[in-house]
């Protein structure tokens, strides 16, 4: 068993749970104007993080609020990167200002999973993170064993391994797309179950039964789950009953 594992939600977005989130988390992912977010929602999310001494991540997604980020977009890859580029500075700015230090990227919904098997939009996104200032420190959240992991790491970069705990999979190792039945867990037990198997026993079962080895190192609970801040609770709970300990990723 794993003695300690970061536990990290995605914030930002206009769920209205951040606030209940936040003391329970160890890494914030927090929307910066792509699919989400704006100056005020950044600066509200910087500081409630600083607050709580969590650690403050940029979580750029494709520029479309219409479809909150979760619809692919065909852009060229240097609109893609410079957009990456531009969302994560704006909070990158934002953090410096009030005296916060930007520790990570994850990227949201359509970019995230496209990245997971194309490395060709992995490549893209990295770039537009080395782009940022001080980007290439970034840690960088991503599936273990995808297309960004391995990108990432080509390019000298540090990954987080992420898993979820509010999400199904599918027999191949990816998330359960949110069209279908049961992709979502909103059962706290169920959720903090799966949290224990990551990090108990290395993995967690897929929608067909099947065990799938998937050792990480951050785990996520989105923050517009039905019940997301429940969720979190059962986790923590489970977490101190099991002697696991909650903290911040280290590269």
């Amino acid at each position: 068993m794993r003695g300690s594992v970061d536990l990290n939600s995605d914030l930002g977005e206009g769920a209205g749970t951040d606030a209940a989130i936040m003391p329970l988390i160890t890494s914030a992912n927090i929307a910066c104007g792509g699919h989400a977010g704006n100056e005020s929602t950044m600066r509200s999310g910087v500081e409630l993080a600083m607050r709580n001494k969590v650690a403050v991540g940029a979580h750029p997604g494709y520029p479309d609020r219409e479809r909150f980020g979760r619809v692919a977009l065909d852009m060229p890859a240097s609109e893609l990167s410079e957009a990456v580029r531009r969302q994560i500075d704006a909070i990158l700015g934002i953090a410096s200002r009030l005296g916060a230090r930007l520790s990570h990227v994850k990227a949201h919904g359509a970019l995230y999973n496209q990245a997971e098997r194309d490395a060709a939009v992995a490549r893209t996104i990295l770039m537009g993170i080395q782009a940022a200032s001080g980007g290439s420190d970034l840690v960088v959240f991503a599936p273990p064993g995808s297309a960004m992991h391995t990108e990432a790491e080509g390019l000298g970069m540090h990954v987080a391994r992420e898993g979820f705990i509010d999400r199904a999979y599918e027999p191949d190792g990816t998330l359960r797309p949110r069209t279908l039945a049961g992709a979502l867990i909103t059962d706290p037990a169920a959720a903090a179950a799966q949290a224990l198997s990551f990090v108990r026993d290395g993995g967690t079962r897929a929608t067909d039964g099947t065990f799938l080895e998937l050792e990480v190192d951050t785990l996520c609970v989105h923050g517009d789950t039905p019940g997301a801040p429940e969720i979190v609770r059962a986790v923590r709970e489970a977490f101190a009953a099991a002697k696991v300990k909650v903290a911040p990723f280290r590269a």
